[in-house]
């Protein structure tokens, strides 16, 4: 497990708020995907894709997961009836992580992180959400070969 320290700048970003269980996560995202061809305001091919996420999915109750859908912008999201809105990834220091593979198993190493790794160093995580930068999104990727960098913030 390689984990990096990295410092990054504050990424605007369009997003649609997931507020439901987890299980019901890929119909945020075919709605996001729907919003970002039809909108064009943030192309897959030239802007980064994230997720960022305000609870834990295994939480409960699970009706109260939180997951914000984001995709890079330049400017300002205008109005929409997909609910998409401007929101911006706070600019900090994280732990770094490279996920490679399906992302139903992604959990594991977000806890590996905050349970394992965290705790053997001096780092403190900073009150900021957990989020995912998708590499490679799209359907032509097999799900084994997916990568996906883990943003894990710290003071």
């Amino acid at each position: 497990m390689i984990i990096t320290i990295v410092n990054i700048q504050a990424i605007q970003v369009a997003a649609l708020e997931h507020a439901d269980e987890p299980g019901k996560l890929p119909q945020s995202f075919e709605k996001f995907k729907a919003w970002r061809q039809e909108s064009g305001c943030s192309p897959v091919s030239g802007k980064r894709t994230f997720g960022v996420a305000h609870s834990d999915p295994e939480a409960r109750p699970v009706q109260k997961f939180r997951f914000d859908i984001c995709g890079e912008v330049d400017t300002d999201v205008p109005e929409n009836t997909y609910g998409v809105m401007n929101r911006e990834i706070p600019a900090g220091r994280c732990a770094r992580l490279r996920h490679k593979g399906s992302l139903d198993s992604i959990n594991l190493k977000v806890n590996t992180l905050h349970r394992n790794w965290l705790p053997g160093t001096d780092e403190v995580k900073r009150d900021a959400p957990i989020f995912f930068e998708y590499l490679n999104v799209g359907a032509a990727v097999p799900e084994e070969e997916l990568l996906t960098d883990i943003y894990f913030p710290l003071r």
